[in-house]
């Protein structure tokens, strides 16, 4: 029998969109059924978010004071314990994902799967490797538990509709004496969550500096769209490395993704090729960006941006 069972990601009470993406994952197996676990101090209203997600056959609520914050290792051996039974345990590609589900695998045993893209058989999926140029064929061993983080920018967010039972469980769970949380500090924004966003305008070097940078938030504004910036323009200064898109920041996959002043480094193009559509702009014509682009501007990004604007 095939069950999977996707470790819900949150934060503030509020499920991450990415858990969505995992349950879309997820459905491409044809499983018997799909739970989402959620562990949280107190996970009632984010237990009743994802129950609402189609698809989803039951979720799994976990409160325990020594889960009000995302620690691995406090996580990772309840998970593992309520892995019996399941087939597939998935979590999210992400910051949150990729430090949880190595622990989970090591506790059960088994060989993760990682950025998982498509699924080809109960056991046998695609991955992205060398920076996303060639997509390998993995196949994980059929006698243990799958474990696997799911890359969200290949898979769409499974509908709301559903109307999954919450179930409350209790699991021992004990703060580690080598790890304990300190603090969590993360940029705030009235802009759309880079992540999720639909719309996302990018900077790169060819903005200039950090003054400059004000250019990029005022199209993103007018687009209602996140921002983000290649990682010359992060090493430079000009924007905090949270707002990095490529194979070492973010990976998104907008509907629009408008790349300025982004010459089109392989670790860039490695974390906005799922974007439904790509504009450039850039003064170089010869510049690589141009080469995935679907809409090209060559020219002075300083008198092509206010245009634009003026456009709008």
């Amino acid at each position: 029998m095939s069950k999977v069972l996707i470790v819900a990601e949150h934060l503030d009470g509020k499920l991450n969109a990415a858990t969505a993406k995992c349950v879309s994952a997820a459905r491409a197996l044809a499983p018997d059924a799909i739970d989402i676990v959620v562990l949280a101090a107190d996970p009632a209203a984010i237990a009743a978010e994802a129950a609402k997600i189609e698809g989803v056959s039951k979720v799994l609520a976990v409160a325990n004071p020594a889960n009000a914050h995302a620690i691995a290792q406090v996580l990772a051996p309840q998970v593992a314990k309520l892995a019996a039974g399941y087939s597939h345990v998935f979590g999210p590609s992400t910051t949150f994902g990729k430090d949880l589900m190595p622990c989970v695998a090591a506790l059960l045993d088994a060989p993760q799967v990682s950025d998982l893209m498509a699924v080809e058989g109960a056991h046998t999926f695609k991955r992205p490797i060398y920076a996303g140029n060639a997509i390998v064929t993995v196949e994980a061993p059929a006698d243990r538990t799958v474990v696997a983080t799911v890359r969200t920018a290949s898979w769409p967010q499974a509908p709301e509709g559903g109307n999954a039972a919450v179930e409350n469980i209790e699991i021992a769970a004990e703060l580690p004496a080598h790890t304990r949380f300190i603090g969590l500090e993360s940029g705030t924004s009235d802009r759309p969550d880079l992540q999720s966003a639909k719309r996302v305008v990018s900077g790169g070097r060819g903005v200039g500096s950090e003054e400059n940078f004000k250019i990029i938030y005022a199209l993103a504004d007018r687009l209602g769209a996140a921002v983000g910036a290649s990682r010359a323009a992060v090493d430079a200064g000009y924007v905090p490395n949270d707002m990095q898109v490529g194979q070492t920041g973010k990976i998104i996959a907008p509907e629009l993704y408008v790349a300025v002043g982004i010459s089109g480094a392989i670790q860039h193009l490695t974390g906005i090729k799922d974007a439904g559509t790509i504009v450039a702009i850039n003064k170089d014509p010869d510049a690589p960006i141009f080469e995935i682009a679907d809409i090209g501007l060559v020219g002075d990004l300083f008198q092509l941006l206010p245009e634009l604007e003026r456009a709008l």
